[in-house]
């Protein structure tokens, strides 16, 4: 198989389809509009980097996955999840991440690269309060670029088009993934009490 090892190769496949849109399409700020598709989004990949490699994790809010405070800070709370905090580990060693933002029934999709700070300020936790709990910790996140990105992925999956849903009974199931990744797993239990305990732990 032929590698390519070289800016110069990737250069002179790709250099020439670059369009002048694919440039200055990045803002060092958000846009009225880039903050518009922002606030609306409720879903986000949130990309870090730390010692033990890279990790992209999934995030999601209702009303709004980050809170825009200005044109070049973003706060997301760090809800209920798995505690690995793989991606908040690799933030307090290094602040470089990256977030793609997805809008159902869209197919344009936003990106920001920038850095991130983990807060447990008291104040800051207690204002996304829901349903008289909060977050254990804010990233704050300072831009450096923003930009939305080539719908052609989106338009190419039909990601929002039902025909092509996936059939959650053809696919396997939380507790069938554990118990073929660990071997000596109860998948039965797990699937049974999973959905329960989910809805009573989304905060």
């Amino acid at each position: 198989m032929k590698i390519i090892s070289s800016i110069e190769e990737l250069n002179t496949i790709y250099g020439a389809g670059l369009s002048p849109a694919s440039v200055t399409k990045v803002t060092k700020q958000l846009t009225p509009l880039y903050r518009e598709m922002i606030e609306i989004s409720p879903f986000a990949a949130l990309a870090t980097v730390g010692p033990e490699g890279l990790d992209c994790s999934p995030r999601g809010d209702l009303g709004g996955v980050v809170r825009v405070i200005d044109d070049e800070t973003l706060h997301l709370p760090d809800w209920r999840g798995n505690n690995r905090v793989d991606s908040l580990s690799n933030i307090v060693r290094d602040p470089r991440l990256a977030l793609m933002f997805l809008i159902p029934g869209s197919n344009t999709t936003m990106r920001i690269n920038g850095r991130g700070v983990v807060s447990d300020d008291e104040a800051l936790l207690s204002s996304f309060e829901m349903d008289g709990k909060h977050p254990r910790t804010v990233v704050v996140i300072s831009i450096d670029e923003v930009y939305f990105q080539c719908a052609r992925a989106v338009m190419r999956a039909e990601l929002w088009n039902e025909e092509h849903f996936a059939d959650p009974a053809k696919l396997p199931t939380p507790g069938q993934m554990l118990k073929a990744a660990t071997g000596d797993f109860d998948q039965e239990t797990y699937d049974r009490e999973w959905p329960g305990r989910a809805a009573k732990t989304m905060w």
